[in-house]
């Protein structure tokens, strides 16, 4: 089994939204909140820096174990979550755009029985690599398209 093609040119290709995304904004417009319990922009990249961390060790117990339960992320409940909020937009970017590639240079050196290992999920149930990964790029979508909305908020505020 391998990682199906089209699967694998959006884990390569998903973050280039970020030039989409970075080009409609004005300096302010990365840390501002629609409210205040809701993340801006750079919060919604953080996370996305943050849970390639995650899911790169994710990835590694999927490889070690025998059929991992890798419960859900939860930025709230991680204790190094504040740190990388904290974070200015450049090393936001620099993290993730690393991670990213250490991400890619993983999966693109996956063999075919790598690729069949499996995790449990606690909503989804027991998923192949693949599945792992078009859950995590599903999730990486939607907080992309937030950074857009904060953004695209930001400017006409």
């Amino acid at each position: 089994m391998a990682i199906p093609a089209p699967l694998l040119a959006r884990l390569e290709s998903q973050l280039q939204a970020l030039t989409f995304i970075l080009a409609r904004s004005m300096p302010h417009a990365l840390d501002a909140r629609p409210r205040p319990d809701e993340w801006s922009a750079r919060e919604n990249l953080a996370h996305l820096a943050r849970h390639h961390a995650v899911f790169l060790e994710r990835m590694r117990r999927l490889l070690a174990e025998e059929r991992p339960a890798l419960g859900r992320y939860r930025a709230e409940s991680d204790p190094e979550w504040p740190a990388w909020a904290a974070l200015d937009p450049d090393e936001i970017l620099g993290r993730l755009r690393a991670l990213r590639a250490d991400l890619v240079a993983l999966v693109r050196g996956l063999s075919p029985a790598e690729t069949a290992r499996t995790g449990l999920h606690p909503t989804f149930g027991e998923m192949d690599v693949a599945a792992w990964l078009e859950f995590f790029l599903l999730h990486e979508a939607h907080h992309l398209y937030i950074a857009l909305v904060r953004v695209g908020e930001a400017s006409r505020a």
